[in-house]
C-alpha cells in the first residue's frame, strides 16, 4: 500500500505480486482506478470532473448511501460519495493485495450529520489480484433505532465503443425505467443505441459486458438488484462534469439495493461484487 493523489485528492494505491492494482480517494472512499495485471485500465473517468473535493467524482466506483438517486428526501445518491473517509487497514491475503476504509457517522460535516442524524458505521473494502476485483460495502447501525437504507456500487467500466458493447445475463428478469410500467427483458443481450437507464431487480445470477476483446463478469451477493445506465449523447451533453464524446467508452453496471432495507439497531448488512475479466471468445460462465 502507498499513499497516492488523484488530482488533488489524497488517495491509497494497493498493488498486489502479480501488478494489478487499484487506487481509491479519500474523498468518497472512491475507487477511480483498477488495473488488471495485464496493466489494462477497467474503470472509466471522466476528464471533465471535479477532482478538488468540490463534487463527487464522475466515473469509477462512486459508493451510494443512504438513498439511490432523488428516492428519498436527502441529498441525491446520498452523502458518502462526497464524505471523508479513513483508511483502516491494508494487506495482502491469498495473493491479493486490499485495502479497507471506514466512515462513521461523526465524521460528517455537521450540516449532513443534522439532516440524517442515525448513528452507523460503512466499511468499504477493495481487493485486487490478477484479472479480478473484489469490492464489499458493510453498512453498521451503531445506534439504538433501527433506520431505513439504500445502497449501491456506481460502477462505471470502461468500454472501446458504446455500441458495440453488450449486457448478458438479463433475460426474463424484471426491470423498470423512465416510464411507469415494470417489464421482463425479452433479449437474450442488452445493447446500445443511446441513452438507457434501467433498473433490474431480483437479479437471478452474473452479468456478462461483452466490449471489444474481453468480457466481465460481475457476481453479487447482499445487493438484490443492478442498474444498468449510459446517458446517451443528449444528456451527456447536459452534464458538466462529462465530456460530449465520452459517454461512448463506459457503461454503468451497478449492484444495488433498491427498495430501502430495514437495518435493526446493532444490525450489519454487507454487499458484495466480484469482477473478473475472460477473454471474449471465452465462456463466461466456466469463470
Amino acid at each position: 500500500m502507498s499513499k497516492s493523489t488523484f488530482g488533488q485528492l489524497p488517495a491509497v494505491t494497493i498493488r498486489a505480486a502479480d501488478g494489478a492494482q487499484a487506487s481509491v480517494t479519500l474523498y468518497g472512499g472512491h475507487l477511480v482506478s483498477w488495473q488488471t495485471s495485464d496493466g489494462q485500465e477497467r474503470l472509466f473517468c471522466s476528464r471533465a470532473s471535479s477532482l478538488d473535493g468540490s463534487r463527487a467524482i464522475r466515473g469509477g466506483v462512486p459508493v451510494i448511501f443512504p438513498q439511490f438517486g432523488a428516492r428519498g428526501t436527502g441529498m441525491r445518491h446520498g452523502f458518502a460519495r462526497v464524505a471523508n473517509w479513513q483508511l483502516e487497514a491494508s494487506g495482502e491475503a491469498d495473493g491479493a493485495a486490499y485495502a479497507q476504509f471506514v466512515l462513521h457517522h461523526t465524521d460528517l460535516p455537521e450540516a449532513i450529520g443534522a439532516a440524517w442524524p442515525r448513528a452507523f458505521t460503512l466499511r468499504l473494502r477493495v481487493a485486487v489480484r490478477g484479472q479480478s476485483l473484489q469490492l464489499s460495502l458493510s453498512v453498521h447501525n451503531t445506534g439504538e433505532q433501527a433506520f431505513a437504507f439504500s445502497a449501491a456500487l456506481h460502477s462505471y467500466f470502461a468500454i472501446d465503443q458504446l455500441s458495440l458493447a453488450r449486457v448478458g445475463g438479463l433475460q426474463r428478469v424484471r426491470y423498470s425505467d423512465d416510464t411507469p410500467q415494470e417489464a421482463l427483458q425479452a433479449q437474450e443481450w442488452l445493447q446500445f443505441d443511446d441513452k438507457l437507464d434501467r433498473i433490474y431487480y431480483q437479479l437471478p445470477g452474473a452479468i456478462n459486458l461483452q466490449s471489444g476483446s474481453h468480457t466481465l463478469r460481475l457476481e453479487q451477493q447482499g445487493f438484490t438488484d443492478a442498474v444498468v445506465w449510459n446517458p446517451g449523447a443528449q444528456d451527456a451533453a447536459a452534464l458538466p462534469d462529462l465530456a460530449d464524446d465520452e459517454y461512448q467508452r463506459f457503461i454503468c453496471i451497478e449492484p444495488a439495493l433498491i427498495e430501502p432495507d430495514m437495518l435493526a439497531a446493532g444490525a450489519e448488512w454487507t454487499g458484495h461484487q466480484h469482477i473478473e475479466v475472460k477473454p471474449a471468445g471465452s465462456d463466461p460462465t466456466s469463470i
